[in-house]
């Protein structure tokens, strides 16, 4: 047992996942936890005791403001959810250690991998990884001639940013779709999209690049890992039975060797550090293979306190030098999940 308190800060506490975020690390005694937030009434204010408003990423005071927060404070160890802080807390990492505060976070280099969506299938790819069939594209043409070399139109064809959060600007080109019916009976955050449609918007503005592959029609999961500089120490998958705009909303954990050898491949593969999401899915031959990776974590962690696994907690206690191991660790196999909406109120 640790002696002694430890002051930790998460940021994004106006994040989706915050408050399931903030439930795991309040299931640690000894920890006395700070929430920021750029938005001074982010939902983290009314669900924590201490609460500070910072920066948003983009602002140049960013960095300083946070340090000397957390100075002022005493604070040791930080927990960022908010991805575009991710590169911002990797370059100044060090500075933040010679202060005593250790920021959970992977390495820059390791970050420019996980984010972006192209570069990753490229790097699993030339380290024998197994991924989606794909083509990167960085103009019309480009995306032009990537669609037809994937089969279209006798095969559906996906793309993506290769940088982008959640669900943004993912489509599969689909000419089969009945506008008509997506309009009037379906919600309007649909991932169909016609080849008309999107060659139209496509020639028409600034081409950002795209990873364009093949749709993968199977089951999906997330896969929660904890990660010790490279090494991972427990990956624990849970399928995605129903999502809200990229969410997961209800699901169930379920062991899957195979899930968990690849993730265990990518992570350690790309060397990153602390709580990883790695999202994979069964593609037409029945192989499992990665969509994306959240190099941070992930916001419906918080269903693993359901099957008996706390791994915001374990990787601050990671963080302070505890020797993680995962015969310790006892997922409760099979533990479903669904969540929900709930109010706070305030003046």
């Amino acid at each position: 047992m640790r002696e002694g308190r430890t002051r930790i800060l998460m940021t994004g506490g106006g994040a989706p996942g915050a408050p399931g975020i903030l439930k795991c690390l309040k299931q640690d005694p000894l920890l006395d936890i700070f929430v920021a937030d750029a938005n001074p009434h982010a939902v983290g204010r009314y669900l924590n005791q201490d609460f500070f408003s910072i920066p948003r990423a983009d602002d140049p005071l960013f960095i300083d403001t946070v340090l000397e927060s957390c100075l002022e404070r005493g604070i040791k160890i930080i927990m960022p959810l908010v991805t575009r802080e991710l590169f911002l807390f990797a370059r100044e990492k060090k500075r933040f250690e010679q202060e005593g505060i250790s920021v959970l976070v992977s390495e820059e280099n390791a970050l420019n991998i996980a984010n972006n969506k192209s570069r990753l299938v490229q790097f699993l790819e030339m380290n024998r990884i197994a991924v989606p069939e794909f083509r990167v594209a960085q103009s019309y043409p480009e995306f032009e001639l990537a669609v037809k070399e994937l089969g279209y139109p006798f095969r559906k064809v996906c793309f993506k940013p290769s940088v982008s959060n959640g669900s943004r600007g993912f489509r599969i080109i689909d000419d089969a779709v009945n506008s008509y019916d997506l309009l009037f009976n379906h919600k309007p955050n649909s991932t169909y999209i016609s080849y008309k449609e999107i060659s139209g918007i496509l020639e028409k503005h600034e081409f950002p690049e795209l990873l364009v592959s093949e749709v993968l029609p199977g089951e999906e999961f997330s896969v929660d890992c904890l990660v010790n500089h490279g090494k991972c120490v427990i990956a624990i998958p849970r399928i995605r039975t129903r999502m809200n705009n990229g969410i997961s909303v209800e699901g169930e954990f379920i062991k899957e060797p195979d899930i968990i050898h690849y993730s265990t491949q990518i992570v350690e593969a790309i060397g990153l550090h602390g709580n990883i999401g790695v999202q994979v899915k069964r593609s037409e031959s029945g192989k499992f293979l990665v969509l994306e990776i959240n190099p941070r974590v992930q916001g419906t962690i918080v269903s693993g306190l359901g099957a008996g696994v706390n791994l915001p907690m374990l990787a601050v206690q990671q963080e302070l030098g505890y020797d993680i191991r995962p015969e310790d660790i006892a997922v409760r196999w099979g533990t479903k999940f669904i969540r929900y909406w709930e109010e706070v109120f305030y003046k």
